[in-house]
């Protein structure tokens, strides 16, 4: 006789709860919610990561020992051209 019950339950009472699964209302879950802040918090911690990073680099150029700064009068006047 067990065995009767569970196939009862099993073709009555499954069908019953695929009926009232409303599927316009299924959220993610518990976790869903730890996934996305798992995810918040890294991106958090790169952000702060990346403006502590951002305020070491120096964006002004040093000037090329090398160059020798020239005048547009003085690139005129010079021969070859």
């Amino acid at each position: 006789m067990p065995d009767m019950s569970a196939h009862l339950a099993l073709t009555e009472l499954v069908p019953f709860a695929a009926e009232e699964l409303d599927k316009n209302k299924v959220t993610p879950g518990v976790l869903g919610f730890v996934v996305f802040a798992v995810l918040a918090l890294a991106v958090w911690q790169l952000m702060k990561s990346m403006n502590r990073h951002m305020g070491k680099v120096s964006f002004e150029e040093a000037p090329d020992p090398d160059a020798t700064p020239q005048s547009p009068a003085a690139e005129a006047a010079a021969p070859g051209k």
